[in-house]
């Protein structure tokens, strides 16, 4: 078969209980995509699709970051971001644009100003310091006081989703549109060019560079890249061109008046009007050859931002940093689960399965196994140790570490290759939920229950537990099923208690109590009396529930669409991203390891660990002496030394607040003894050291 590809994180904690030196959060992310740059003075800022907001002091090599769980910054998909003369920063976020002036943060929304939209696609600031703001509503003109709007009514522009901006020579406004072409705005009148009156290739304009001659640079979707001289058009594809994709996302040009052009998955290409040069993942330093950002900075450095890191070039060496800080494919997870061993397993949407075992991160999808399809919603692990993983159209697989053994509606009785719940029966029987109905596997016969031949309400089989009676509770997205072998009994909005009929999660109490989560809530079901809690009468964040596990003293932790809430039959505990380390409200999954510690799935953040007690943190293998490094003054005003004792170099440095937020990192010279703590404010932080030896944590304290 084939080698998965495993990944050893450079994060490797030392052997420790757990102890209030331990922050009570981690968060797992995987790489997000660099949608925007801008520069100041020493620093470039980095706006991310889904992971905030990245700083990179050019000098020190240092990295902070700003994330809404931290910060003022109400929103992490960042997509633009512009400095003004002041020194302001300008973000443009999917709730509304941002101003950040180094300490304080003010949100413009729809609601509270003249915005058009709450979604900023693009910021330019123009000659005389007025702010123009693109956004999926129309386009907008800020002096910092007064509001103008323009939009398809009360203007000539093209289209009300703008995707770009910029400005010619002579002051003249170029807009990209989503489906509107390209429009010119001179301050008084409006000139549109579309694919039906001029050659542009697409309706569709990602892009818009202008030269020193006044020539625009034009980058569509999938339709290549055109040159416009006012009068005359030329197209470039990969038909006529050694352009390697047609998807065109930025191009910039430098003081020498060359073209940087950034492809969606064909890498960068340099073109100097006569030859083409192309940079990709094979023949130089580039991470990933999917683009989405580009900006020519001081000295002619080449900030790239990708899929996954932003990449700087100087014309001869590539340093790449990730927007990672593990070996998660894919930020979309969907399943956790834990197997005997204490390994973790992670179903990702699009990234396949992921194991972590404390640490290293191995991954599995379908390039480097068998796994049939990359869209992993169940992971279940029998008494043997096998796992089961349900997939989003590829069927069911087992596999036992080495060999793949796929089942789907060709090879087998399963009815249906989408699996989404499964529960393990007494004499090996296994009960599979579908799409398209509920399966029973002896391990050799299937049989099939559906609303054609069973007492089954509803298909779609969502959910799928055993009590302690030997009876299937089945939740379906028409009602809730009890199945005793014999008979069914079914449950739903109308005679019983449930409060909706799509059943999302089960859980079974050690009193039989039955606890089903709903879209339209929680229920508790003792199997005489229903009790109802909502959004409304309850310390629920939001009804749609998505998880329920029991911890050991048999408290709730219930998975919704507006955080973690914890219940423990009397009070309600809810951890959401703005009171709390997680970083995103939506938990898809929660599984609980030996320590306690919740592990967390979240839709679009990764991964979410948290334990009230504080992260125990251990590696396996050598264990970490703390004594290996020496910190001082503890506590620190400004610059705080690092002494090395029996290492001889420390790579870098991060400092989390104690939910695990990540708010520092630094690369270290083997010659540097000291950092700069100046920018952190007062309180209690968690220091990570990475030394040649392994990790070592450290308390630290800021007067």
């Amino acid at each position: 078969m084939k080698n998965a590809f495993s990944l050893l994180v450079s994060i490797i904690f030392f052997l420790s209980t757990a102890n209030a030196d331990n922050p009570e959060w981690l968060n797992y992310t995987g790489g997000y995509q660099v949608r925007a740059f801008a520069e100041v003075s020493n620093a470039v800022w980095i706006g991310t699709s889904g992971g905030g907001l990245f700083v990179f002091d050019k000098t020190s090599g240092v990295t902070k970051s700003y994330r809404k769980t931290s910060t003022g910054l109400p929103d992490n998909n960042i997509q633009s971001i512009a400095i003004d003369g002041s020194g302001n920063v300008w973000i443009g976020t999917s709730v509304g644009l941002v101003k950040f002036d180094g300490i304080n943060w003010i949100t413009y929304s729809a609601t509270n100003s003249g915005l058009p939209h709450n979604y900023v696609t693009s910021i330019l600031i123009d000659g005389n310091g007025l702010l123009w703001i693109g956004t999926v509503g129309g386009l907008a003109k800020f002096d910092g006081t007064n509001w103008v709007t323009y939009n398809t009514s009360n203007s000539g522009l093209a289209d009300n989703f703008v995707q770009c901006l910029t400005i010619d020579g002579i002051g003249n406004m170029w807009i990209g549109t989503y489906s509107g072409g390209l429009t010119k705005f001179d301050g008084t009148n409006w000139s549109k060019y579309n694919t039906s009156n001029s050659l542009l290739p697409s309706n569709i304009v990602r892009t818009i560079a202008i030269d020193e001659s006044g020539t625009k640079w034009i980058g569509t979707a999938n339709s290549g890249l055109a040159k416009f001289d006012g009068t005359n058009w030329t197209v470039y594809k990969t038909t006529n061109s050694v352009l390697p994709n047609d998807n065109v996302t930025s191009v910039v040009i430098d003081g020498s008046g060359l073209k940087w052009i950034a492809t969606g998955g064909g890498g960068m290409v340099k073109f100097d009007g006569t030859d083409w040069t192309i940079f990709n993942t094979s023949n130089s330093g580039l991470s990933n050859n999917y683009i989405w950002s580009l900006l020519i900075g001081e000295n002619g450095l080449k900030w790239i931002g990708t899929n996954e890191s932003f990449v700087k070039y100087d014309n001869t060496n590539w340093t790449v940093t990730r927007t990672s800080n593990s070996g998660i494919p894919s930020n979309y997870t969907w399943t956790v689960a834990i197997d005997g061993e204490g390994t973790k397993w992670f179903g990702t949407y699009s990234g396949g399965l992921t194991k972590f075992d404390g640490t290293g991160w191995t991954s599995y999808n379908t390039q480097n196994s068998n796994l049939p399809n990359n869209f992993v919603q169940l992971i279940a692990i029998d008494g043997s140790g096998l796992k089961w993983i349900g997939t989003y159209g590829g069927g069911l697989v087992k596999f036992d570490g080495t060999t793949w053994i796929t089942y789907n509606t060709n090879n087998s009785g399963l009815p249906d290759n989408y699996v989404q719940a499964m529960v393990f029966g007494e004499n090996g029987l296994i009960w599979i939920g579908t799409n398209q109905g509920l399966a029973k596997f002896d391990g050799t016969n299937w049989t099939v229950f559906n609303t054609s031949n069973s007492g089954l309400p509803n298909n779609n089989i969502t959910s799928v537990v055993l009590d302690g009676l030997g009876s299937e509770w089945i939740g379906t997205s028409g009602g809730l099923a009890k199945f005793d072998g014999t008979s069914w009994i079914i449950y739903n909005t109308s005679n019983s208690g449930l409060p909706d009929d799509w059943i999302k999660s089960i859980a079974v109490d050690k009193n039989g109590s039955k606890w089903i989560g709903t879209f339209g809530g929680l229920a508790k079901f003792d199997d005489l009396d229903w009790t109802v809690y909502t959004s409304s009468n309850s310390g629920l964040p939001d009804n749609s529930i998505n998880s329920i596990v029991l911890d050991k003293s048999g408290s709730k932790w219930i998975g919704t669409s507006g955080g973690l809430t914890k219940f423990d039959d009397i009070n309600w505990i809810t951890l959401n991203s703005s009171n709390s380390g997680l970083y995103s409200n939506n938990v898809y999954s929660i599984a609980i390891d030996s320590h306690g510690s919740k592990w967390i799935a979240s839709y679009g953040d990764g991964l979410a660990v948290y334990n009230e007690s504080g992260i125990p943190v251990s590696v396996r293998g050598n264990n970490i002496a703390e004594d290996i490094v020496t910190i001082f003054p503890n506590p620190a005003i400004d610059y705080l030394n690092i002494e090395k004792h029996s290492v001889t170099s420390i790579s870098s440095i991060e400092i989390t607040n104690v939910h695990g937020i990540l708010l520092k990192r630094q690369k270290m010279t083997d010659n540097q003894n000291k950092i700069d703590v100046r920018d952190l404010s007062s309180g209690v932080y968690i220091m990570r050291i990475q030394t040649e030896k392994g990790s070592v944590i450290k308390k630290l304290i800021i007067k």
